[in-house]
């Protein structure tokens, strides 16, 4: 293998960790607002998207020179191949950090209630599950990847808990309806927060362990 080739496969590698880690503070500026009921802090995840979407344009121009002048085999295109994935989910929990920003402005008057639910309990999971499927990446650690796929069924049992706790609130005050609705949407997102990440981590054991796990509880084990 040249240089040359060593190179792109470095740049590419520690620029999806860097798209990485602007997604986690992302999802952390995201949450903060809605637990604050802070609108002008979401304009700082708006922001932020705008610099995971320049991430997103770069990694796949990065991906089309290494396919196109490099011709990867083995480990090497299992990583191309990954980080194309990977990008793709990064930028779609840009994405949904996005989303539950938007959120903020309607619930701002609503803290009781949004706090009363533990949302961003929930939340904490799923920013983790993130942090760590990056985490399992940058360590080639397919053990860690595969803990976050179990992690998946707590986040959507969360989901049921809170998701049934909210209904209950708006059945017995009507003036929590419109909020409840924000919140149950806002749960949803959460819940694709962390099934973005579980994709991620299905990656990594690709990556790692050259072993498709997606659809297959029973390996992940």
């Amino acid at each position: 293998m040249h240089r040359h080739f060593e190179d792109l496969l470095e740049k590419l590698r520690s620029n999806l960790i860097k798209m990485g880690s602007l997604v986690d503070s992302q999802l952390d500026l995201a949450f903060r607002a809605l637990h604050d009921g802070d609108v002008g802090e979401t304009e700082k995840v708006y922001e932020s998207e705008k610099k995971v979407n320049q991430f997103d344009n770069l990694l796949d121009q990065q991906v089309d020179e290494i396919m196109a002048l490099e011709q990867p085999v083995a480990t090497d295109l299992r990583l191309v191949v990954s980080a194309i994935k990977i990008n793709h989910e990064l930028e779609r929990i840009g994405d949904v950090a996005v989303n539950i920003a938007q959120r903020v402005e309607p619930l701002k008057n609503y803290h009781g209630f949004v706090r009363a639910t533990a949302i961003l309990e929930m939340g904490d999971v799923a920013r983790r599950m993130v942090h760590d499927s990056i985490d399992s990446f940058i360590h080639a650690d397919a053990e860690l990847a595969r803990r976050i796929c179990k992690e998946d069924d707590v986040v959507d049992e969360m989901n049921r808990q809170k998701f049934h706790f909210v209904i209950g609130e708006m059945k017995k005050n009507p003036d929590f309806v419109e909020p409840g609705a924000h919140l149950i949407v806002a749960l949803k997102h959460i819940e694709r927060i962390a099934d973005h990440a579980t994709n991620i981590a299905e990656d990594v054991v690709f990556l790692v362990d050259a072993k498709i796990i997606k659809h297959h509880a029973a390996d992940n084990g």
